[in-house]
């Protein structure tokens, strides 16, 4: 036998990069910003000239609101996670927005994939089990996403499973 076609069991076979969706990018963040800051500038100079000289700063407390929470919001993408199988390991890997991360190894013959559904919405929440430990995958990903990674990634584990 040809060693050199023989597969090694620990070289995986699925990979998966999750990430959550942004349909706004960083020229669409900075034209609703600029939008933001002339309506603000434009109606707090009417304000300004009618002697309403609070409305002006609490228009500007609301821009910088907005830019705030755009910011949370675009920190939160940065969260990743790594799903490989082989034949021999189940691995996740979790990256928090913080850049923390968690790993988590299962044995694929003993790793089972649950999937929670719902009628109208689809694929509420997926988890994998086993050796006591259970682990949420694809919280942040859109049900769209949900249902073509758990199709992939169901595969992937029955097939290390059947070897």
């Amino acid at each position: 036998m040809d060693e050199t076609n023989a597969r090694d069991p620990d070289e995986p076979f699925f990979r998966a990069l999750l990430t959550p969706h942004r349909s706004l990018g960083k020229t669409g963040f900075r034209l609703i910003m600029l939008a933001l800051l002339a309506g603000w500038a434009f109606t707090g100079i009417v304000f300004l000239s009618q002697g309403a000289w609070p409305v002006f700063g609490f228009f500007g407390l609301d821009v910088l609101l907005v830019y705030i929470a755009f910011r949370m919001n675009y920190r939160a993408a940065r969260a990743r996670e790594i799903v490989s199988v082989s034949r021999t390991a189940l691995d996740i890997l979790q990256v928090a927005p913080s850049g923390r991360t968690r790993e988590h190894r299962f044995n694929p013959f003993w790793a089972r994939f649950s999937v929670a559904r719902h009628d109208e919405i689809g694929i509420t929440s997926m988890t994998v089990e086993g050796q006591g430990q259970r682990v949420a995958i694809g919280s942040f990903l859109n049900p769209d996403d949900r249902d073509s990674f758990a199709k992939a990634f169901g595969n992937a584990l029955a097939a290390a499973k059947a070897g």
